[in-house]
């Protein structure tokens, strides 16, 4: 079983902000609204060409994430290793993306959170530049919305967001990375 969580915030606030592209891959993913509330967030659970997937929106805010995560995780009997965690990242461009596993926070409450939750960094990531306009306070800039043409330029690239989660569910984390890793 694979578990793909969204980082982002609840609420229409911080609906389309950089902080909530976790959220608004997901939900482009999945393009439906079959949302049911358990553990502490948003769930689908899937099937995908074979695999069980269950993919979490965590309502806890980003700085408790990890406690939405560990729920499920337990619940599940989910391996990090089977764990895709979609962030965003200050320190890559916009339109650019890492995909990561086992390293650090970065700096990224969110991430923190998971690690400091599940007792380890040994999960994967796929990071999603929102690039750092150091001329404003970082917390404004994240918690600011994208733009109308971020949205298009974000539009544009989900087709190569959705292959990457296709290849994480069907092949693994090592395949994708081998595939998909710039």
């Amino acid at each position: 079983m694979k578990l793909i969580v969204g980082l982002g915030n609840p609420g229409n606030e911080y609906a389309f902000t950089r902080h909530n592209v976790g959220f608004i891959m997901v939900d482009s993913y999945l393009n439906n609204d079959n949302w049911q509330k358990k553990f502490d967030g948003l769930i689908q659970l899937l099937t995908i060409n074979g695999e069980k997937v269950l993919f979490l929106k965590p309502l806890t805010f980003m700085n408790n994430s990890g406690m939405s995560v560990l729920k499920a995780v337990k619940y599940y009997d989910i391996k990090p290793e089977d764990i895709l965690v979609i962030q965003d990242d200050l320190d890559i461009d916009f339109g650019r993306y890492k995909l990561k596993k086992n390293s650090s926070s970065g700096g990224h409450n969110g991430i923190k959170s998971i690690i400091a939750s599940l007792n380890t960094d040994s999960f994967n990531r796929l990071k999603i530049g929102i690039s750092h306009d150091k001329s404003k306070d970082t917390i404004d800039y994240v918690l600011g919305k994208f733009s109308k043409m971020e949205l298009e330029k974000l539009k544009e690239d989900f087709s190569l967001y959705k292959e990457i989660l296709d290849s994480f569910i069907t092949s693994g984390m090592e395949v994708t990375m081998n595939k998909y890793h710039k």
